[in-house]
């Protein structure tokens, strides 16, 4: 069960591992790209192009999921393998595996329990992160570990490099545990109280820069919102996506006060400036800070933000 690019390894490594896939679980195809045409998520387009059976229910819980449910019992699954599906399961389908319900989580829980782990972590200015591999229950990611891989956190990771690396990592240590788990040997460890972290689910409003922060912050933001929803602000009332920030000592200017111009956009913050690399006004392409610049006649002196 899965949906995002994230899921694709852990899905190719239980194909390439010898385990029979009986069924693949993504969410529902959805609107994509300016046409609004529907697409399918990438575990579906990978499943099919491996001839596996797929099913995309739009509920999994109460009276409209009981046929799901139904259908994943027949079945008789020893596990079911969840990364990144994006639902939390009712009971009665965890129930349905045999052997376990597993998780392929990207934090080192309990840190960073909840849908954007990832982001949350890069936020947070975080030094590492990781995988577990996590016993399912009905709780929000608090069953029991099986196994976890850390991962350091680099100084230019985006949420896209890091979720790379740590599918990879999830995929290489999901089918030796679960050939464990088979064998009755690795037992799940409880997770405690201690240190337990909540990682919701991130919206385009979580891309805003508010200038008046420290630059440090907002350069963890652009990070944390790339690829999606994108870091941003607005550049004379229109919006204006950031990519590639980095932050600088303090310089003279109020928050928001473009100080600079050339191979990067300088810009001041509540403490320190905000060295940008790329930006986006809306509609327009992805573009390099002096292309940008000379294209939207911004200079030294103009002002980012409300």
């Amino acid at each position: 069960m899965g949906s995002p690019d994230f899921a694709v390894p852990t899905l190719v490594a239980l194909v390439a591992a010898g385990h029979e896939v009986a069924l693949v679980v993504c969410q529902p195809d959805k609107p994509a790209g300016r046409g609004r045409a529907l697409a399918a998520c990438p575990v579906r387009t990978a499943a099919q192009q491996r001839q596996l059976a797929v099913a995309c229910p739009e509920r999994i819980r109460g009276p409209r999921g009981a046929e799901f449910v139904a259908r994943v019992r027949a079945l008789a699954p020893d596990f079911i393998v969840v990364a990144a599906y994006g639902k939390i399961l009712p009971p009665e389908l965890l129930a349905a595996a045999r052997q376990a319900p597993v998780n392929v989580h990207a934090s080192l829980l309990p840190r960073w329990r909840g849908a954007s782990p990832i982001q949350h972590a890069i936020l947070a200015g975080d030094d590492e992160t990781g995988v577990s591999i996590m016993r399912m229950e009905e709780g929000l990611d608090s069953g029991g570990v099986y196994t976890a891989v850390r991962e350091p956190i680099r100084p230019d990771d985006t949420a896209g490099t890091l979720a790379a690396r740590l599918a990879a990592l999830g995929a290489e240590a999901v089918v030796p545990a679960l050939a464990a788990i088979a064998a009755g040997v690795l037992a799940p460890r409880p997770q405690g109280e201690v240190g337990i972290t909540v990682a919701p689910l991130l919206g385009k409003q979580d891309g805003w820069l508010d200038l008046a922060r420290p630059a440090e912050e907002l350069a963890r933001r652009v990070r944390a919102m790339d690829p999606w929803p994108g870091a941003h602000t607005t550049l004379a009332g229109v919006p204006l996506k950031v990519w590639r920030a980095r932050p600088l000592e303090a310089v003279d200017g109020a928050a928001g006060l473009v100080v600079a111009v050339g191979d990067e956009v300088v810009v001041a913050c509540g403490s320190g400036a905000l060295a940008i690399g790329e930006l986006q006004l809306a509609g327009k392409k992805r573009l390099a800070a002096r292309e940008f610049a000379c294209g939207a006649r911004l200079i030294a002196g103009a002002r980012l933000g409300g």
